[in-house]
């Protein structure tokens, strides 16, 4: 059997036409063994992204990792399901961390506004939001998976697929994973995700009358997925980047310096507007701006969509019964969708104070969902779901859905827990979608079942509510400590909560919203792609410059190939052992978050010299040089 990826995995023919890597569709990759693995990886990975999310902000995409462990534990159990159980449990690990990564987001928030919450109440309104999420989902998925094949390249879908297929042998796949596994994993052993002995953080920052910043995290798992991404999206990103950072930011602090001493930001009244420096700026106000761009990007590539969504119905509500091997029945789908639906209403009228309430809310909640659901299935075939602007897409539909609270005349403290609650049902949707969307697009390259990947990650995503919101009941004391001696940061629940109070109570800046909104229509008129520049504009700078640096690599190395041969032999590799920083970045990170927030290890501030710019722009030349020089090296299998 052949143990790589055929180059067809990566587009050059149309998705109907594309040849899976198991091509025997009699084969299953689900047995009680791999359900059990699954479940248990997902329980895993829903808990550790719960208590590691709330505690530092930060959450690690689970395919890379659940794929190499349910690897080793299907080999140990279930060797006879091979590459399709390893599939599955790949899939099953992403429910449960997609999940947690949504509900970490908003859940939490019900606290900070002095409110408490049940455990029917997270319960019901995640396995809503799974439900309706999935069931949108594949509405459109023929559209994301198989009509875009090639051109949303799905990055962390490859990196996974790549993952998976390398398990199954020897050779240069494995090989140059390995690589990339090993750079990956002791850079970050080394950094701030682990030990945190050396700076891998190069800032600049201008502090005067022309406030901007540039910086640039040495970060492999980065690197890997511009490596894989390339040059076009990246540059795109980084230039939304430019504009927030060296355009947008340096303009609101030119007119800040000239507040009076006694005029505050409008979210922190300790701190003076003329006493802000550009991380104040960007987090108070540029952030918004680019809420504004994705609210308006949304809403525009949700309509362009509409006749796509308009023919996956129609298909989906013919439920064919052909004979065709490569089509599955839908019928599921729509009974997902349904159920999601009529599990909304159910929440709404648990939730809410009336039915009135109830009616709207949930109307407007589903149609929200369905628009950024959509948005969140393509942009994870843009840049994965690692930097998936889950809180972004949030924050634009919460907006909304606390506009019709205030219209209605609702503003008490049990409404806005109840719109915390409705929104917690839109994040999930949205999460679950990025992380759906992603391990579907690895069975479709992998050519495992459409359907086996939809049930278990039903199954995997609802284990993930309940240990979700079992992490945050039993935590609900210490969450709701703040200040000083808080013990989780909470930092989205935090803007969750302040956003919905701010506009209730009236108190929100909506000209950075309405900018926002103005510059992506500008972006439209010119026809420059919207959600990719308003990523990049709401994302770090420090995130987009390395992707960037990695997309640069892979046209270096493109201009360096002798002939079109060398040059794919050699990109081929260069995916590969981008692969391997993503993997080594994932499962690294995730065990350095967990080990930091448990306590068994205590991260240092690096001293000295291993503090500073040098340092890691060092680190940064070594990352470039080893990732670079393996790759120029491959040689051509004249065999091939």
């Amino acid at each position: 059997m052949k143990k790589k990826l055929s180059k067809e995995a990566y587009g050059g023919v149309h998705g109907k036409d594309y040849v899976p890597y198991i091509t025997d569709k009699s084969k299953r990759g689900t047995n009680l063994s791999v359900i059990i693995i699954g479940i248990l990886l997902s329980a895993v990975f829903a808990a550790s992204t719960a208590y590691s999310g709330m505690k530092s902000g930060l959450t690690v995409a689970a395919g890379i990792p659940g794929a190499i462990i349910g690897s080793m534990l299907i080999g140990a159990f279930a060797r006879n399901k091979g590459i399709l159980g390893k599939n599955i449990t790949q899939g099953m690990a992403s429910g449960g961390e997609s999940v947690a990564s949504g509900m970490i987001y908003v859940l939490p928030s019900i606290i900070l506004i002095g409110s408490s919450i049940t455990f029917l109440e997270g319960l019901i309104v995640g396995v809503g939001g799974v439900l309706f999420g999935m069931g949108c989902l594949s509405l459109v998925y023929k559209y994301l998976i198989v009509e875009e094949h090639g051109k949303l390249m799905y990055p962390e879908s490859m990196a996974i697929s790549e993952t998976l297929i390398a398990s199954e042998g020897d050779g240069d796949a494995i090989k140059f994973m390995g690589i990339g596994f090993v750079i990956s994993g002791i850079i970050n052993v080394l950094t701030g995700s682990f030990l945190n002995i050396i700076n891998n953080s190069i800032t600049y920052v201008g502090s005067k009358f022309y406030k901007w910043k540039f910086s640039t995290e040495v970060n492999p798992l980065l690197l890997g997925i511009g490596f894989i991404v390339g040059l076009e999206v990246s540059l795109t990103m980084f230039a939304g980047s430019i504009l927030a950072n060296f355009g947008v930011a340096p303009l609101i602090g030119y007119f800040t310096d000239m507040a009076a001493n006694n005029m505050h930001s409008w979210n922190d009244a300790s701190l003076l507007l003329n006493q802000m420096d550009v991380n104040a700026i960007s987090g108070s106000y540029v952030k918004y701006i680019g809420a504004g761009m994705m609210l308006c990007g949304g809403l525009i590539g949700a309509i362009k969509l509409i006749p796509t969504i308009v023919v996956s119905i129609k298909e989906t509500l013919k439920a064919k019964s052909s004979k065709d091997s490569n089509s599955e029945s839908n019928s599921s789908e729509i009974i997902i969708l349904l159920a999601g639906s009529v599990v909304a209403f159910i929440a709404g009228f648990m939730i809410s104070q009336s039915i009135k309430m109830a009616i709207i809310a949930v109307i407007v909640s589903l149609l929200l969902s369905l628009l950024f659901v959509i948005v969140s299935g393509r942009l994870t075939g843009t840049i994965g779901t690692s930097n998936l602007p889950v809180s972004g897409m949030t924050i634009a539909s919460l907006v909304i859905l606390t506009l019709v609270f205030v219209i209605m005349g609702w503003s008490s403290q049990a409404d806005n827990k109840s719109l915390l609650l409705f929104a917690a049902f839109m994040v999930v949707a949205i999460s679950v979608a990025g992380g759906y969307s992603q391990s579907q697009k690895v069975s479709y390259i992998i050519g495992g079942s459409k359907k086996e990947m939809q049930n278990s990650f039903l199954i995997s995503s609802i284990v993930g509510v309940v240990v979700v919101t079992g992490t945050i009941k039993i935590l609900s004391e210490q969450l709701a400590v703040t200040g000083v001696d808080a013990q989780f940061a909470l930092p989205q629940a935090n803007l969750m909560a302040t956003l919905t109070s701010g506009i209730m109570s009236g108190d929100l800046p909506w000209p950075m919203i309405i900018v926002g909104i103005v510059m992506a229509l500008f972006l439209f008129l010119l026809n420059l792609p919207i959600m990719t520049i308003a990523i990049g504009f709401y994302l770090p700078i420090s995130t987009t410059s390395i992707i960037l640096v990695g997309a640069l690599i892979r046209v270096f190395i493109e201009k360096m190939s002798k002939n079109e041969k060398e040059k794919e032999t050699k990109v081929a590799n260069g995916i590969s052992l981008s692969s391997g920083l993503v993997a080594g970045g994932s499962i690294i990170g995730l065990v350095g978050i967990i080990l930091q927030v448990t306590g068994l290890i205590t991260p240092k501030t690096p001293v000295g010299f291993a503090s500073g710019n040098m340092m890691a722009i060092i680190l940064l030349v070594i990352l470039v040089i080893a990732t670079t020089v393996p790759i120029m090296l491959s040689k051509v299998n004249k065999t091939e």
